[in-house]
């Protein structure tokens, strides 16, 4: 008899713990409430399976490197897409080609195809009030990445766009590595910022970013954009004095005649267009940086180098070593590129991992 009531009472226990499981799961909210970079308070699920990178570009590469994958990511945009063909980013994580971009279809959100892809979230560039209008029509919650909160800061963008994917997928075996990502990235410009807080005025070149330069047109990066990061942070000084993009014609650079020029990644140039002034219609022989030999293509990593993304950390040093050579003579590019793709990215890059990276090809562009 008394192991009949044994029985009777660990079956009884065994009953009531299932049903306390039951209700804690029903106690489980399906929603949770986030609040993204417009100030926005956008309510997902508690569970996202199924993701699609919009408009915010370079996003897809933190993304990847936040996950550690492409887990749940099955859109993204074409541009972020050729980037991604033409980068390191379908080296490390070769499935990302696989993802479809047809949802963007003449440069505008096609919902039909959008809602095949049966997102639970949809990421997109904070500001662009009519994409975001066309997802909540469709009934899917979109979250606004923002590129300008921070005021063009890349590493403090770069951390942000880190924090707010916490946020999203709340998933604390990723919190710790997120938290070495952010903290790496302020480490590096710390380290920059503290070296050059003594330049004069004169010790600084005068710097020149061509954002976007084909046969159809050549575009500057002024002030209000990234590129005055970029080029005040390492020590220089940034000759385009305009807000954003700034349309130019040859007369204007001998104007200016910077001492150094980068060409980013959004344009098909490379710098020996430049250098071996090989260019139909046009005369860079007798601008200073050309004569000087300063003129460097963006490296092209996980993605562009130019606005913020997954390699930001190390487009900062990279700069530093071209705009102030001799304060950062002790920083060797190929190790820090090493060393930051095995800890964050887990893969060991060759030399000629590091010559596609540092030599991109005209096909990045997307143009």
């Amino acid at each position: 008899m008394k192991k009949i009531i044994k029985a009777v009472s660990v079956l009884a226990a065994v009953f009531m713990l299932a049903g306390c499981a039951k209700t804690e799961k029903a106690k489980m909210p399906a929603t949770r409430t986030i609040i993204d970079h417009t100030g926005a308070e956008v309510v997902v699920p508690a569970e996202i399976n199924r993701v699609v990178i919009g408009s915010i570009l370079p996003l897809a590469s933190v993304y990847c490197m936040y996950m550690g994958s492409t887990e749940k990511l099955v859109g993204m945009h074409p541009s972020s897409m050729a980037a991604a063909k033409n980068s390191y980013l379908a080296t490390v994580f070769p499935e990302v080609v696989k993802i479809d971009s047809s949802f963007v279809q003449n440069g505008a959100v096609n919902v039909e195809e959008l809602l095949k892809l049966k997102p639970d979230v949809v990421f997109y560039a904070a500001g662009n009030d009519e994409e975001r209008q066309v997802y909540e029509n469709a009934g899917i919650p979109a979250i606004g990445f923002s590129t300008t909160r921070k005021e063009w800061h890349c590493i403090d963008t770069y951390a942000d766009w880190i924090d707010l994917l916490s946020q999203i997928f709340a998933d604390d075996s990723k919190t710790k590595r997120a938290q070495e990502i952010i903290d790496y990235g302020y480490a590096v410009e710390k380290k920059i910022k503290d070296r050059v807080a003594n330049l004069s005025d004169d010790q600084k070149p005068n710097v020149m970013i061509l954002f976007n330069y084909d046969d159809s047109a050549m575009t500057a990066a002024g002030h209000h954009f990234f590129s005055k990061y970029w080029i005040e942070t390492p020590g220089g000084k940034n000759v385009v004095d305009a807000k954003g993009q700034m349309k130019i014609n040859m007369e204007q650079v001998y104007q200016w005649n910077p001492d150094m020029i980068f060409i980013t990644n959004f344009s098909p140039r490379l710098a020996e267009d430049l250098l071996n002034n090989t260019i139909p219609g046009t005369d860079w022989s007798l601008v200073k940086a050309v004569q000087d030999g300063k003129v460097y293509k963006f490296p092209l990593g996980m993605y562009r180098w130019f606005p913020p993304a997954s390699d930001t950390p190390l487009v900062l040093q990279w700069l530093a070593t071209k705009i102030q050579p001799e304060l950062f003579a002790d920083i060797d590019m190929d190790k820090e590129i090493k060393d930051y793709y095995k800890r964050f990215y887990g893969v060991d890059l060759t030399q000629k991992d590091l010559q596609a990276i540092y030599n991109p090809a005209r096909a990045a562009s997307g143009k």
